[in-house]
């Protein structure tokens, strides 16, 4: 009950709501993604880097999902993931699994935790079935967390590259977020993270203020990614191995 409560409030049923507002914009763009493109999910899934499986039974009560399999540490970098325990425990880099084996994987919120990103995704190439998808989500905009583990922030062209470099193609790369939404999130963090006397007197303001943001930036291409002196709070990308 705990675990269940933990997700649908903190990752599928996120409030918008003073208690919430650092990660209320990055949750809800990656569930979004999640949910756009449930056609992908099908056969058998890999959540890498699973921590608490946020997402497991959402897929599997809307998707044709064979097996649900999560993948992380043994030992808990965040005292919420004791509450899920993965399926099966890696490294870091090497999945125990065989080649050919996993027809979707799942990412995210790992590569920037990922000390050789590239290494990964030759693993994760090598356990995908041909033709199988990748779909990962990675942070732009975003405050040190899990530290000492945060080491990346990645720009399209560096993702795109790691992902062709491990043999991947079709990659499709989109903002979570542009200007507006950076603006957002920014001062959501500001709010929650900083420390502040008095915190409640400024909350009407960053409410409102966050609110107006994202309706404005729900009217921008998050497709177009590579334009210069765009400001993104992050990607999401599908990508597949070739048949």
């Amino acid at each position: 009950m705990e675990l269940n409560h933990r997700i649908s409030k903190y990752y599928t049923d996120i409030q918008f709501n003073k208690d919430y507002l650092d990660i209320y914009v990055v949750r809800k763009s990656i569930f979004d993604f999640i949910k756009k493109n449930l056609n992908l999910f099908n056969g058998d899934i890999l959540d890498l880097g699973c921590g608490i499986m946020p997402y497991k039974e959402y897929i599997l009560q809307n998707t044709n999902c064979k097996n649900y399999i999560g993948v992380d540490f043994e030992s808990s970098l965040n005292q919420e993931y004791s509450l899920a325990k993965p399926d099966l425990f890696w490294d870091g880099i090497r999945i125990r699994m065989p080649d050919n084996s996993i027809d979707v994987i799942l990412c995210t919120e790992l590569w920037e935790h990922c000390q050789n990103a590239g290494d990964v995704l030759i693993e994760a190439f090598r356990v995908l079935r041909p033709g199988g998808k990748i779909l990962l989500t990675v942070p732009f905009l975003w405050n040190l967390h899990l530290v000492p583990y945060d080491e990346f922030r990645y720009t399209p062209f560096s993702l795109r590259r790691l992902l062709e470099q491990a043999g991947f193609c079709s990659v499709d790369l989109k903002a979570l977020g542009t200007w507006d939404a950076s603006l957002a999130q920014m001062l959501g963090i500001w709010y929650q993270q900083r420390p502040l006397k008095k915190r409640y007197l400024y909350f009407p303001f960053v409410k409102n203020a966050i609110k107006i943001l994202l309706k404005k930036d729900s009217f921008h291409n998050k497709s177009d990614i590579y334009k210069e002196g765009l400001m993104i709070t992050g990607i999401c990308g599908i990508s597949e191995k070739p048949l």
